[in-house]
C-alpha cells in the first residue's frame, strides 16, 4: 500500500509536480529517455484497444476520449485523434499542454479541452467518455486518490464506455521512487485498487519486445 511508503502526502504531490516541471517538453522527456521504444508502445495500444471498437452490441463508441497524464499529447496524437472524433487532454504539467498545442499539428483542432490538473483532484464530466486512457500516471497517486479517481471516470463513461490503465508493474508491493516521487504497485494490489472502485477488468494484457531493464508493463480494460 502506499501509505507504507507515502510519509507526506502533500510533498508526495508536489515533489512530482515540481520533478516534471524540469522535464524537457519532448516524447524522450515523456518517455524518461525511452523514445525509441514509442511506436512499439502505439502498435500495441492501438491492438489491444481495436478489441472493443470492433462491431457488436456491447461496441465501445468512437465520439471522444480523455488522455489522462497527456504530457505533450503522444498518446492523443497517434492513438486516440486517429479513432475518436475528439480528445481532452489532462495533466498536471502546463508547460506539457502549451507545448502540445504545436506538437499535435492540424489535427490538434480537435483537442476539445486542455486541462491542467492533478488527477487526484480532477472530475472527468460525467457520461462523456468512450475511453478514458491512463497510462505511465497511477504511480503519482496514492491508493485512496487512485481509487477515488476511478470511480469519477467510471461516472465519466458514455454507455459500453472503457477505462484504460498501461502502467509499471512491479514484482512485488509497493516501490517508491524517490527521483520523480512516485509508486510503482504489483499486479494484485493494482487489481484490489480496480475492484475497489467498483470497476469490472474486462481485459489484461503484458507488453511485449520492451527492453529487458525497465519494469513489466500491463494493460487494463474495465468498466
Amino acid at each position: 500500500m502506499t501509505s507504507d511508503v507515502v510519509e507526506n502526502e502533500f510533498e508526495f504531490y508536489s515533489k512530482a509536480e515540481k520533478y516534471w516541471k524540469d522535464v524537457p517538453a519532448t516524447v524522450d522527456g515523456m518517455l524518461g529517455g525511452y523514445g525509441h521504444i514509442s511506436s512499439i508502445d502505439i502498435n500495441s495500444s492501438r491492438k489491444f484497444l481495436q478489441k472493443f471498437l470492433r462491431d457488436g452490441p456491447n461496441r465501445t463508441g468512437t465520439t471522444c476520449a480523455l488522455d489522462c497524464g497527456a504530457g505533450i499529447g503522444r498518446i492523443t496524437k497517434r492513438l486516440l485523434l486517429p479513432i475518436f472524433k475528439t480528445v481532452d487532454m489532462v495533466d498536471v504539467t502546463e508547460d506539457f499542454l502549451t507545448k502540445a498545442r504545436s506538437y499535435l499539428g492540424e489535427e490538434g483542432r480537435r483537442v476539445r479541452n486542455y486541462f491542467c490538473c492533478g488527477l487526484q483532484d480532477f472530475s472527468p464530466e460525467p457520461n462523456s467518455y468512450d475511453v478514458i486512457w491512463i497510462q505511465w500516471v497511477i504511480g503519482h497517486l496514492t491508493d485512496n486518490h487512485l481509487s477515488d479517481f476511478l470511480k469519477r471516470c467510471r461516472a465519466g463513461l458514455r454507455p459500453n464506455g472503457i477505462v484504460v490503465i498501461k502502467d509499471n508493474m512491479a514484482q512485488e508491493g509497493v516501490i517508491m521512487d524517490d527521483v520523480d516521487s512516485s509508486v510503482c504497485r504489483d499486479l494484485d494490489v493494482v487489481r484490489k485498487i480496480i475492484r475497489r472502485a467498483g470497476l469490472h477488468l474486462l481485459a489484461e494484457e503484458r507488453q511485449e519486445n520492451f527492453p529487458d531493464e525497465i519494469y513489466h508493463v500491463y494493460t487494463f480494460a474495465m468498466r
